[in-house]
């Protein structure tokens, strides 16, 4: 299987790259600056694909991991936070980046079997979750949720599978050492979710260990 990773650098997305190579699959993975044999791609200016168009070639995407994502306003104030610039950051990377990302892999995601994408997202980005706060953050997970939702339709009768997923509070950089779960254990029930999503399941919104989140 072959399989790109966006924000492959650390945390979840590094852990799932290692376990997608020691599978034997081929991974593909991006950073911010590149370089440790990722491709670099900043979902912080506007992007740049063309050295990840010329990584992926003419051969298939199997799966798309669309995981580079930021949490711009942690801890920010409702009185005097929450600039535009947090706005532009946070929609940009965690909603722009995605969809540009799918679009730009599209062609070889049809040249697939069974094309996936994966979209990870948060159980703050539910409709049914809402104690306020983290509005950028919220927002655009919210939208990413969406977003799945709505290219579900225009994908699926191209027999491409589309799911987006809450990976846990993680103890990562974003997650910090308060968190619930490692990483090894969201990377893994991540994996899991998307080797089980199919034409059937398109459209999921779930988390690492298949439970479903209310839209």
């Amino acid at each position: 299987m072959r399989v790109v990773i966006t924000g492959a650098s650390r945390g979840i997305g590094a852990a799932m790259a290692e376990k997608y190579r020691d599978r034997g699959d081929e991974v593909i993975g991006t950073s911010r600056q590149g370089g440790g044999g990722l491709i670099a791609l900043n979902f912080d200016q506007d992007p740049d694909f063309s050295a990840l168009h010329q990584a992926v070639g003419d051969g298939p995407v199997d799966l798309l991991i669309c995981n580079a994502g930021v949490y711009p306003d942690k801890g920010q104030s409702l009185a005097d936070g929450f600039g535009a610039d947090l706005w532009r950051q946070g929609m940009f990377v965690n909603v722009a980046g995605p969809f540009l990302t799918i679009q730009t892999l599209l062609p070889a995601l049809e040249k697939s079997q069974a094309g996936k994408i994966a979209v990870i997202s948060s159980a703050m980005g539910s409709n049914d979750r809402a104690p306020g706060g983290s509005y950028v953050y919220r927002a655009s997970k919210a939208a990413a949720v969406n977003l799945t939702r709505n290219l579900a339709q225009d994908l699926g009768p191209k027999g491409i599978a589309i799911g987006a997923y809450h990976p846990g509070w993680v103890r990562t950089d974003m997650g910090g050492d308060n968190a619930d779960i490692d990483v090894d254990t969201s990377s893994t029930g991540l994996v899991a979710r998307f080797d089980a999503l199919g034409p059937q399941h398109t459209g999921v919104f779930e988390t690492y260990d298949g439970q479903p989140i209310p839209f």
